[in-house]
């Protein structure tokens, strides 16, 4: 298999080339629930993937869904670094709100197998699912906040980003090009937060 989001970044992808067994499992347990979905993938699959053995395995993570968590954790770290470097070149608020948007989008769209686990797999990533839409939430309001626009409350945002996800989680799984969803995502999310109706 080819190498899926979390190779690229700075802490799992060069550690690949040196065959250090905790990268090779984390990149590997990416592919395999990509591949089949959380609850049919299993450590055999991700152990046959990396090529180390089952007891490695244990020794390096206690569970599927601990090193799936992991891999999850460092690809979303990836996405903000795309969102970030986007963003430099904005010059308002609302450009960041573009940029950031079509950066996450076409980091979603060019990379399915991450995608996947980002968007259908929220069971099983719990809580750290929960931290990423959090995150991507104040990402909003901090842009919403440069562009002087009133900034909707901490349950808002948390919907916006939310909410955003579950719309390109239906088109991707229709096999659509998410890159298409920019211009209707940005709309929303600069809907929500109008001068003509301040959240109070």
């Amino acid at each position: 298999m080819s190498e899926s989001l979390v190779a690229s970044h700075p802490t799992v992808g060069p550690l690949l080339t040196e065959r250090a067994q905790r990268a090779k499992l984390l990149e590997a347990m990416v592919q395999v629930v990509a591949e089949k979905g959380y609850a049919a993938a299993t450590v055999a699959d991700a152990v046959r993937v990396a090529k180390v053995s089952r007891g490695t395995f244990y020794e390096l993570f206690e569970s599927k869904q601990a090193c799936l968590s992991e891999a999850y954790r460092l690809g979303v770290e990836v996405l903000e670094q795309r969102i970030a470097e986007a963003v430099q070149e904005a010059e308002t608020g609302d450009d960041e709100i573009r940029l950031g948007l079509r950066a996450y989008l076409h980091a979603l769209n060019d990379e399915p197998r991450f995608a996947h686990v980002h968007l259908l797999e929220w069971d099983a990533l719990g809580p750290e699912r929960e931290k990423a839409i959090s995150h991507f939430a104040r990402r909003y309001g901090k842009s919403f906040k440069k562009a002087g626009r009133p900034v909707p409350p901490t349950d808002a945002l948390f919907v916006l980003s939310a909410g955003i996800d579950q719309l390109v989680k239906a088109r991707l799984r229709d096999g659509q090009d998410v890159t298409h969803l920019e211009d209707t995502l940005v709309g929303c999310a600069l809907r929500l937060a109008t001068k003509e109706e301040p959240w109070t």
